[in-house]
């Protein structure tokens, strides 16, 4: 549900799932072939393990973080994990890359720059995204919603991001 001033959008858990079956089929339709998925942590876990399961392609993971301050509010430094866990050996072939969203862009722009720069074995690369935001410096191959004024996207489990172990015991009274 996006706020009235258009800057929240509430994503609830159906919608999310929804969202990310929508990005499933536009994948689909295109006809594209590809070997591997490979997802960027933490955004892109999700849905990387959905089109993963769906695709029945293995799953890679490579780690980013940028937003960290504020319950992961405010973007800070870029880091960008230098390996990937793969099932298979190295990442080879044709390589769908996975996120939930292009925000500014930098991420995914980053991530492909150093993909194409230092993994050799990869024959092609494609992006995919649930969400494209309207400042995005990136076009992702593959996008469901494209949001022109650019809210803040409140995904279903990002109330984890503020509950510690201590809140979940007395909560559960374990």
């Amino acid at each position: 549900m996006l706020t009235e001033d258009g800057k929240h959008l509430y994503v609830s858990s159906d919608e999310y799932h929804k969202l990310i079956e929508k990005l499933a089929i536009k994948v689909h339709q295109s006809g594209w072939e590809f070997d591997t998925i490979l997802c960027l942590a933490r955004g892109g876990m999700r849905p990387g393990d959905i089109l993963s399961r769906i695709f029945d392609k293995p799953l890679a993971i490579m780690s980013t973080s940028s937003y960290r301050a504020d319950s992961g509010t405010v973007q800070g430094h870029l880091d960008i994990a230098r390996f990937i866990t793969t099932p298979k050996g190295e990442i080879a072939g044709r390589v769908l890359l996975v996120d939930d969203l292009a925000d500014t862009g930098s991420t995914l722009k980053a991530v492909v720059d150093q993909l194409k720069n230092n993994f050799e074995a990869i024959v092609e690369l494609r992006t995919a995204v649930i969400w494209t935001k309207g400042v995005s410096a990136f076009a992702p191959d593959f996008s469901v919603d494209y949001l022109p004024t650019n809210p803040w996207i409140h995904q279903p489990f990002e109330t984890y991001d503020k509950i510690r172990p201590a809140a979940l015991l007395e909560k559960w009274k374990v």
